[in-house]
């Protein structure tokens, strides 16, 4: 789901993958759709703040009220170090770049990049890592009397009208260079499964725990994504984001339709023996 040819316009773009467990959730019949639409209100794990935002927050309240100036200068790190990588993998290609490369481009020592980045697709992947938790912060800072399903739906086609990278509708030059890098690159897609189990986790959390809300996330984050990629698939082949934008709508409507219903609705199962 992003990037460009120069690390300022990188840090510009950020995407959406979300990451748990408890006891058992749900509307008390342990349906999918009951932990999805009455999920527990669980609240999840602090969010921190997004190294692209960190410069915004420290001028905007006390460095105490929003992090500490040690994190501000970690985060900053991460982000100089990623958009560093980021910047080569796209001129050379990920695999022509060596890690030894990237921590020279960023005045560091391979030991010292590998203290932030355990691999050389997180370096690329690093820019995900704060949106990770992003389904289970929508459900449970959902609005009273909102379901999580619900929740989840609005959040989802907000992110289609302004265009949010995430969605899969974005045809920003950076954010196409991106995602060819990503999706080209088969290493870089199956380290981002690892993301996206994380996300399925802590939506899990938010809705409760227990088999039920494991199973609601599961389907949640896979519809996210294949929503998402059907997006990026229409934009690649040629299309505008703007003329994507009304099937991409529809798509999201009759896919959360089909979360509410699940897949075969109560009268449609005739003929099972």
């Amino acid at each position: 789901m992003l990037v460009t040819s120069t690390p300022a316009e990188v840090k510009g773009v950020r995407f959406m993958v979300m990451s748990g467990e408890k006891a058992d959730g749900g509307n008390g019949n342990g349906s999918v759709a009951g932990a999805l639409e009455e999920g527990r209100a669980g609240v999840s794990a602090p969010v921190q703040a997004p190294a692209s935002a960190v410069a915004q927050a420290s001028a905007q309240a006390p460095a105490q009220a929003r992090v500490s100036l040690r994190e501000r200068k970690k985060q900053l790190t991460y982000r100089a170090i990623s958009d560093a990588a980021v910047a080569m993998f796209l001129e050379r290609g990920f695999d022509k770049v060596s890690v030894a490369e990237v921590a020279a481009a960023a005045d560091i020592s391979k030991p010292t990049l590998f203290r932030y980045f355990p691999a050389k697709e997180d370096l690329a992947l690093h820019r995900f890592a704060d949106r990770e938790d992003e389904a289970a912060r929508v459900v449970g800072g959902r609005a009273p009397g909102a379901s999580p399903l619900e929740a989840l739906r609005r959040h989802f086609l907000a992110g289609l009208d302004r265009r949010d990278p995430a969605t899969g509708l974005c045809d920003a030059p950076q954010v196409l260079a991106f995602h060819r890098l990503l999706y080209g690159t088969p290493s870089l897609v199956a380290r981002l499964y690892a993301y996206q189990g994380r996300s399925e986790a802590a939506l899990a959390r938010a809705l409760g725990g227990g088999v039920s809300a494991r199973l609601a996330a599961g389907q949640v984050i896979a519809v996210l994504r294949v929503l998402a990629e059907e997006n990026w698939r229409r934009i690649d082949a040629g299309e505008s984001a703007d003329r994507v934008y009304a099937g991409a709508v529809q798509a999201a409507e009759e896919a959360f339709v089909q979360l509410r219903s699940g897949l075969e609705p109560e009268g449609r199962g005739e003929g099972r023996g």
